[in-house]
């Protein structure tokens, strides 16, 4: 059993898995992250190994209870991947990142994979049918180009995430709906399309917080699967937990 633990920029997501398959998942707040902790090693005793990935940090307290109730891999960009990482930086590649093509690597073999993470950024990675992860993109998402609108202009709000009613927006929140929603829209269809017209066979998974908010508005045939990064962090636990 398997205890994945990941540390984004808002919330902290905790899941089990057992032979692959995921049993329970809950999100902890950072400020309760060790009492979550203390309640998933009693509800699930027969934990055998751990995995972190961080990208909003992690104390030495936090860090110090995971090792009490399992064996501890921390995910680096050094850890043994289950495919070929062809990125020129790759001590710059985000753990976020190598998860999530690594559960395409489990889950897609021997297929051209496109994932879309649409979480405080959107990113796109993409694993060629060789197995070879050749990069992708960043973009700002949904909530930060709504925060960077009120950030950087004197008059525009802060607006919560909405579907716009309408294409031409009549009125300035309706226009700013319109501008980030249909923009992030018009580019993940736009960057699909890219990526169809290179490569003859497309599979495209769909992740992260905002997924299901974009899914039915996309018009290309797309795979939405929410826990896409954790069976990624199962797999690579699974092939690195004897450096635990």
């Amino acid at each position: 059993m398997h205890l994945i633990i990941d540390v984004g920029n808002t919330l902290i997501k905790l899941a089990i898995f057992k032979d692959g398959k995921l049993q329970h998942k809950e999100n902890s707040k950072k400020g309760k992250l060790v009492k979550s902790l203390q309640s998933f090693h009693e509800r699930f005793p027969e934990i055998q190994h751990a995995i972190i990935s961080s990208v909003g940090g992690f104390t030495a307290k936090q860090l110090s209870m995971v090792k009490n109730i399992a064996p501890l891999f921390i995910l680096t960009h050094k850890a043994e991947l289950p495919f070929k990482n062809s990125y020129s930086t790759p001590s710059t590649l985000g753990v976020d990142r190598i998860a999530l093509i690594s559960a395409a690597a489990k889950n897609y073999p021997k297929e051209n994979v496109l994932v879309i993470d649409c979480g405080s950024c959107i990113t796109y990675d993409f694993l060629n049918s060789e197995n070879v992860y050749l990069g992708g993109a960043i973009s700002p998402g949904l909530q930060m180009r709504y925060k960077a609108m009120n950030t950087y202009t004197a008059n525009l709000p802060l607006l919560e995430t909405k579907m716009p009613e309408n294409f031409v927006g009549d009125t300035t929140r309706e226009s700013m709906h319109v501008g980030v929603v249909q923009g992030v829209i018009h580019e993940l269809e736009g960057f699909i399309d890219a990526y169809i017209e290179n490569f003859a066979t497309l599979t495209v998974i769909l992740t992260g917080g905002d997924a299901h908010f974009l899914l039915d508005r996309i018009k290309n045939d797309i795979f939405a699967n929410s826990n896409f990064l954790l069976e990624g962090l199962d797999f690579l636990l699974e092939i690195n937990k004897d450096t635990c």
